[in-house]
Order: structure tokens, then C-alpha cells, then sequence
């Protein structure tokens, strides 16, 4: 199918909110292109309607709300509200000092040094509170939780200090200051990477069994961060994304790189954050299928920002997309389409959240928000 078309469906589809049929009739265009990969309860949910509201919508045709962007986000949960600011602020500070205990010091100091660097420059910390929300919502401590939100921000860093090197993005500016590669050196921020990644799952297994973690549970979590980081996940979305520079891309490859670059390891980040609170199946996999939609709805926005915002905004180089002619869902979609996108992986993303306890599952919600609304 020719994008063109595509984006004619999906244009349509997102009109009328219900399945429809194309013209050919061995062709059925879903209600949104991420369909196509999201898990298959996700895909039945939401051809049962997923309702956006007006209001929603107006949100993220903006991306911005002044509850979100500032100020405490009060919202009534459970006949009282929840400050996700807070929340948020004081998960990110006991991540911040659980990496700032991880990571090594000493000799080779460069190596250590170039380490630091990356991980402890700040940044939202979306994953490692996933992983700790996660575990709090299937009714474990998050304390529990906390060796894998550390791990998965290790590898999430090893994913940025390689895709700004030469060799792949070329960019010169990360979190607002320079990348690894411009500060350390190309060979020593690659071995920086490579040394963030095998910590990752040292951390996990030594850190859960200080915690009193099961080893059924522990191994678990071990392999979806693993598949998550390669062939199933981070690695072969990097690989898909380079080969297609420069040429033309479907949607459902644009899903494939998306999926597999960034929402696999939110992914992960949820479900391991699920496994070692003890979270039973069914559970974990409605925390993989939230996460799924909240993974993809982090790139949709992510997107978005990088064509509509400045470097001093984003506080790493915008346009780079443009500039490499990648496959982007506002080039696919346009703008507009690509934002009531986002609006339908956010609804998709709370309804997953319904049935669990509402205290529980509110940091979750709000976060999913938070996402949608970002600016940077």
C-alpha cells in the first residue's frame, strides 16, 4: 500500500472512530496504524471504541496543559486527588541517588568518569518510575523494584551515548550539553555504552536478591530487559531506522522502528517493575499492553516536538529528523493526524489501567499524561 493512501485511511478512520472498509476489498484499514503491531487485546479494545474526549483532543492538538506543565496535577482519584508532580519529582531524586550508589568510580577514572557523565545528566526518568509505579500497582514494595528501574536507565543511556555518535544520528548535543562522544571521545563513549549495559543486568541480579526478591522473579525480569535491548527490541529498531534513511517508508515499518527502538524498553521497564512486585499474569500483561501504548505514544509526541519545537526547547538539536530524512509520524501522517494519534494511544493506554485499584493505578495515569502533554 502506498503511504499516500495510507494516510488517506487513517485520515478517514480517525474521522469516523469505527473500522472501515477500503475500497479493495482484500484491504481493512484499522482505526489507527499502530494496530498492526500492538498486542491483540489491545487491538480488540479498541475496535470496540476507544472514546477520546473534545477536550483531549484540544490537549494534544496543543501539547500542552497548564496542569501538566507546571504547578501540582490534581486530579480526582478515588473521591480525593493526586499530586503527580510530587510523585514524580520524589521517585526521579530516589532514582537519582540509587544510580548516583551504582555507578563505578575509580580507575579506569575516563571510563568512570564518561559513565557518570551520561547517567546522572538528569533527564525525565519515564522508565525507571514505570518500573517502580508498576510494581507498587500489583501491590509490591517499590523499593523492590528499584535495581530495575536503575538497570533500565543504564541501558536507556547506553542507547542514547551510541545513537549520538558519528556512526549513527551525529549529534553533538544531549539533555542540553554535549553528548559523550564530543566530551570523552568516539572510542571511549562507545566502551561507556557497552559498560552501561553489561551493568544493567549485574545490577538486576545482584540488586533484587538484596531486596528479597525471588530468583524465579529476578530471571524473569532479567530476560525482558535482554530482549528488550536487542534483537527483540532496542538494537533491531536502531537497525531499521538506519536502513531507511533516505528512502520511502510504510507506516507499519515506521511502527516496526518505533516499536522496537523506544516502546520495547518502556515496555520492559513496566512489565519488569510488574514481575518483581509479584504481579500475577494477567496482570503483567495488561501492564505490557499499557506500556506498549504509552511507549509509542512517548515516540508520536517525541515526533511531534522535534519538528515543531527549538534545541533550546528540547535541549538536544531539533530537526535532526528533517535533516536526515527519516520517517517521522507527522511526515507520514501530517501534524495534525499524528497528534490524534496520540490522543487514541493515550485513551488506549488508561483503559488498560481500569479494574486495578484506582489509588494504585494513578501514578500510572498520570504518567501517561505526562507523556502526551510533554514540551520537551
Amino acid at each position: 500500500m502506498h503511504v499516500l493512501a495510507q494516510s488517506t485511511a487513517v485520515a478517514k478512520v480517525a474521522a469516523s472512530g469505527c473500522l472501515r472498509r477500503s475500497p479493495n476489498p482484500s484491504v481493512t484499514f484499522q482505526r489507527s496504524p499502530s494496530l498492526l503491531l500492538l498486542p491483540a487485546a489491545c487491538r480488540r479494545r479498541c475496535r470496540r471504541g476507544c472514546s477520546v474526549s473534545v477536550d483531549v483532543r484540544c490537549a494534544l492538538g496543543a501539547m500542552v496543559t497548564p496542569e501538566l506543565n507546571g504547578g501540582d496535577v490534581g486530579v480526582g482519584v478515588g473521591g480525593g486527588s493526586f499530586d503527580f508532580q510530587r510523585y514524580l519529582s520524589a521517585r526521579a531524586d530516589a532514582v537519582n541517588d540509587a544510580l548516583d550508589r551504582a555507578m563505578p568510580r575509580g580507575f579506569p577514572e575516563r571510563l568512570c568518569e564518561s559513565m557518570r557523565y551520561s547517567v546522572l545528566a538528569g533527564g525525565k526518568r519515564v522508565r525507571p518510575v514505570l518500573a517502580l509505579a508498576a510494581c507498587e500497582l500489583v501491590g509490591g514494595d517499590a523499593a523492590a523494584a528499584t535495581p530495575v528501574a536503575c538497570a533500565v536507565e543504564m541501558i536507556h543511556t547506553m542507547s542514547l551515548i551510541h545513537d549520538d555518535m558519528p556512526c549513527m544520528d551525529d549529534d553533538a548535543l544531549r539533555r542540553g550539553r554535549p553528548s559523550n562522544h564530543v566530551a570523552f571521545g568516539e572510542f571511549t563513549a562507545l566502551l561507556a555504552g557497552d559498560a552501561l549495559h553489561a551493568l544493567a543486568f549485574e545490577h538486576v541480579a545482584r540488586g533484587c536478591g538484596d531486596h528479597g526478591v525471588p530468583a524465579d522473579r529476578t530471571l524473569r525480569a532479567v530476560a525482558e530487559l535482554g530482549s528488550a535491548s536487542g534483537t527483540g527490541g532496542v538494537a533491531a529498531g536502531q537497525v531499521a531506522d538506519k536502513e531507511s534513511e533516505g528512502l520511502p517508508v510504510s507506516l507499519a515499518m515506521l511502527e516496526y522502528i518505533h516499536v522496537h527502538k523506544t516502546a520495547r524498553l518502556l515496555e520492559a521497564a513496566a512489565v519488569s517493575g510488574a514481575i518483581v512486585g509479584g504481579g500475577a499474569d494477567a496482570e503483567v500483561e495488561r501492564v505490557r499492553r499499557y506500556a506498549r501504548c504509552v511507549g509509542l505514544l512517548f515516540q508520536v509526541v517525541d515526533d511531534v516536538l522535534d519538528m515543531t519545537s527549538t534545541s533550546e526547547q528540547l535541549g538536544k538539536t531539533a530537526g535532526k529528523d528533517v535533516e536526515a530524512d527519516k520517517a517521522t509520524y507527522p511526515k507520514l501522517l501530517g501534524v495534525d493526524k499524528a497528534r490524534e494519534y496520540a490522543a487514541d494511544l493515550l485513551a488506549m493506554a488508561e483503559a488498560e489501567l481500569d479494574g486495578f485499584d484506582a489509588e494504585r493505578a494513578a501514578p500510572l495515569r498520570h504518567l501517561a499524561r505526562f507523556i502526551a502533554y510533554r514540551q520537551h
